[in-house]
Formats: structure tokens, sequence, C-alpha cells
């Protein structure tokens, strides 16, 4: 199974990753900035419930194939990044509704919302399955015969780790957030720069390239 050694270098490894900004982390702060707290820590676990799919497609090889196929990448993440930017405009759209007519309202997205899309971002994200395939078999010892549950305990723990540093992120753009609570032109343009900032992640992923072996 595991070398102890190596399970050091990866945890090392995985940890300095998954506290690195990326955007993973720009999209749960922009979703925090624009609905609170609850709406970021709901987008942080469903990010985590995404990439979990990402970890156990990459086990059953599902991922490797996605990867290899020009045709089904470019599809996903067209999908994926058309989502990323409708999200970012309804948000703008619904700050906007908001601050003419009650100043300073909630956007209408429930937690059980911000966490499917959290979802639905993540798992139509091939750039994170191209990720685990490429970080996760470094540390996978291939004389086992237990390749694949080493790949899965290896995914969940960098997305346990990951999701730890984006519920972290939301609480800390809770925080920025609350202070602008008696703002409301503050809380419209955090809203409106929030939704700004996901249709720039949903255009860079529109731009992603499929890795070439």
């Amino acid at each position: 199974m595991l070398i102890s050694n190596a399970f050091t270098v990866y945890l090392f490894t995985a940890f300095l990753l998954a506290i690195t900004p990326g955007p993973g982390i720009f999209y749960v702060a922009a979703r925090t900035l624009s609905g609170g707290r609850s709406e970021g820590i709901a987008s942080s676990l469903g990010n985590g419930l995404g990439g979990l799919f990402h970890v156990a497609a990459g086990s059953l090889g599902v991922s490797a194939i996605v990867l290899a196929s020009a045709e089904l990448f470019t599809a996903l993440k067209v999908v994926g990044a058309l989502y990323l930017i409708w999200t970012g405009y309804r948000t703008i759209r619904h700050a906007r509704l908001d601050y003419r007519s009650l100043g300073n309202a909630e956007p209408p997205v429930s937690g059980k919302s911000a966490f499917r899309d959290g979802v639905l971002v993540e798992v139509m994200n091939p750039k994170t399955a191209a990720f685990f395939l490429a970080f996760i078999p470094q540390f996978v010892d291939t004389t086992s015969d237990h390749v694949a549950l080493q790949f899965v305990i290896l995914g969940a723990i960098s997305v346990s780790l990951n999701t730890l540093a984006d519920i972290v992120v939301a609480f800390g753009a809770g925080r920025l957030r609350d202070g602008a609570a008696s703002h409301p032109k503050v809380i419209r343009r955090l809203r409106e720069g929030s939704g700004g900032a996901m249709i720039l992640l949903g255009c860079g992923l529109l731009l992603a390239k499929r890795p070439v072996s």
C-alpha cells in the first residue's frame, strides 16, 4: 500500500496546493461575497463532492478516457464554462435588481442551490480530472494489488484539504461581507464583482486546452 515517506510528502504537497489560491478558492470567495457565509460554505461542500466524483472517475479510468478524447474534453469544458458564466451573469443581475427594490436584499439563492452549483461546476471541470490524473499517480505504489484503492484514498485526502481551505476562505470572505452589511452600495458592488469573477473563471475554463501526453 502507501509508503510512509511518500505519503508524508504527498500530505505536505497536497496541503500546499490546497492553500494556494486557485479557481476553486476564487469561486468560493465570489459566492460568499455574493450571498454570504452560508452560500460560500454550501459551495465549498458542493465543490468537495464534485471533487470526489473526479476521484472515483479517475480510479475507474473514466477521466483518462475523457482526457484522451478531444470531443469529450471540449464538450465538458464548454458546458462547465457556460454554467459558470451564466451563474456570474445571474449574480450580477440579482445584485442590481435587489439593490433597486430592497436596497440590501439577500440573493434568491438557497444553500441547496449553492451546493448544487458547486457540485456541477466541479464535475464539469475537466481540469480537475487532469490534475488528479497527473498528481496522484506519482504517489501510488504500482506494485500493490490495490492501486485503485490508493488512488481513492489519496484523492479523498486532497479533496478534504481543498474543502477545508475553501471553508476557511468562506468564513474570511463572510466577515468581509458582514462588515459591509450596513452599506447597500458596497454589498451591491461586492456581488457584482463576484459575478464578474465567476464570468472570468468561466472564460478561463473555456480557453483551457486538453493535456497532451
